[in-house]
């Protein structure tokens, strides 16, 4: 026993570097060969991203191919839609190819521009002559051949802002003027000039993703549940206060009655109508009645009513599980991230993670009828430019960051 443990040790000092030489039966001894090539980031995560990109865009071509047939979009060819969100997620791509590139010590340094930057464009978009007013609402920048919504730059820089804000009052977060209240000033500043275009749907998206972040960054918990009952409290008089919005809570409780049928609740109607006659497995894809001028914004908000009534409950679930594979996923990255002392890029996966898994469940329970009413696209699926940009941007953000976690974990510098 002494002799082989001998051999072997003088096997280790002659291979320094771990390559030792094994013994291999019949043919005496052989390299071990080279360590498999470690993943440089999460590829599940991205074919995942890819494939409810892609299969939005068939939808989007699926929901809109009959729109032209109405006299308000008689101007436009059956393949409009389908042009101009090929068009989004080809740039959506590249824009998400160029910020992988950026380490996030980068995008720590320039949060706070990047925050400010997104609140002189909600400004800009209120200025008669700069923002672009459609269906009542002035939310986008017209840029020649597309138009850019700055309230879905806002979602991302917020939360970049939150992260970077969380990481450099980490020392003083027992206390409420000093750790929460700029904060919350700063996420007021942003809701004000939201419900002034008005896009109350965004506001609920910066607030939790806000929200969230600072319960992740280890906020007091009578700090941050005195704020969420200041949040719930603002978000109900904002409803009791406007008569529109009342009436969408009304149509959402009854959305066949008379007085809500042909109103506020006909859109919910008749997503519950889509959903309804897909059954298990869907009347099969371009088979949509609802989609045929009966169903409004069937290619945005209610992209997920078609999906039901092609693909039935059977294409239903599968999108509902891949978000929440999708989020659970970013949340792990996360996570990870924090266990190596990266806190910054601990807390912006998460709030990615937040901000995909909370759109996507508000959006979902719109069209199932679960929830009232409320304009918030279907993230990487529904049709709109700015909203396919930022989702792109921000999922490349946390390849990025999970990229650098494993550079880390392999003894590299991120």
């Amino acid at each position: 026993m002494s002799a082989v443990l001998d051999r072997l040790s003088r096997w280790v000092a002659r291979s320094p570097r771990g390559d030792l030489p094994l013994p291999v039966r019949g043919t005496g001894y052989a390299r071990a060969s080279a360590p498999a090539r470690m993943v440089v980031f999460d590829q599940a995560l991205l074919w995942a991203a890819l494939g409810l990109a892609a299969f939005g865009l068939v939808m989007v071509y699926s929901a809109s191919i009959a729109m032209p047939d109405n006299p308000k979009f008689a101007r436009y060819a059956h393949t409009y839609f389908l042009a101009r969100h090929s068009l989004s997620l080809v740039l959506a791509f590249v824009a998400a190819l160029l910020a992988f590139q950026v380490p996030m010590a980068t995008w720590e340094k320039y949060a706070p521009w990047l925050f400010v930057l997104s609140l002189l464009l909600l400004i800009a978009v209120l200025v008669p002559g700069v923002g672009s007013m459609v269906n009542g609402a002035r939310r986008w920048i017209s840029l020649g051949f597309i138009s850019f919504q700055p309230s879905e730059l806002a979602k991302f820089t917020v939360l970049l802002y939150a992260a970077d804000y969380m990481v450099r009052k980490m020392d003083v977060k027992e206390r409420f003027f000093r750790a929460v209240l700029p904060m919350a000033v700063a996420v007021a500043g942003v809701g004000l000039l939201l419900l002034a275009e008005p896009d109350m749907g965004a506001f609920l998206v910066i607030a939790v993703i806000a929200m969230g972040i600072l319960f992740l960054g280890g906020v007091n918990a009578r700090m941050f549940f005195l704020i969420a009952a200041v949040m719930v409290v603002a978000f109900v008089l904002m409803i009791a206060l406007s008569e529109w919005r009342r009436e969408r809570i009304f149509a959402y409780l009854d959305p066949w009655d008379e007085k809500h049928a042909l109103g506020k609740g006909y859109q919910l109607s008749h997503s519950l109508i889509a959903i309804g006659r897909g059954e298990i497995f869907g009347v099969g894809l371009g088979g949509s009645v609802e989609k045929l001028h009966w169903l409004p914004e069937a290619h945005t908000d209610f992209l997920l009513a078609v999906i039901g009534e092609e693909f039935g409950f059977a294409g239903l679930l599968a999108v509902i599980t891949t978000f929440l594979w999708m989020t659970r996923r970013i949340m792990h990255i996360g996570r990870q991230a924090i266990a190596l002392d990266r806190v910054f890029a601990g807390l912006v996966a998460q709030g990615v993670g937040i901000w995909i898994g909370f759109q996507a469940f508000i959006n979902m329970g719109v069209n199932l009828g679960a929830l009232p009413t409320k304009g918030l696209t279907l993230p990487l699926m529904s049709y709109g430019g700015s909203a396919i940009l930022m989702n792109m941007v921000a999922l490349a953000v946390v390849l990025r960051i999970d990229y650098e976690n494993r550079t880390l974990m392999r003894g590299g510098r991120a």
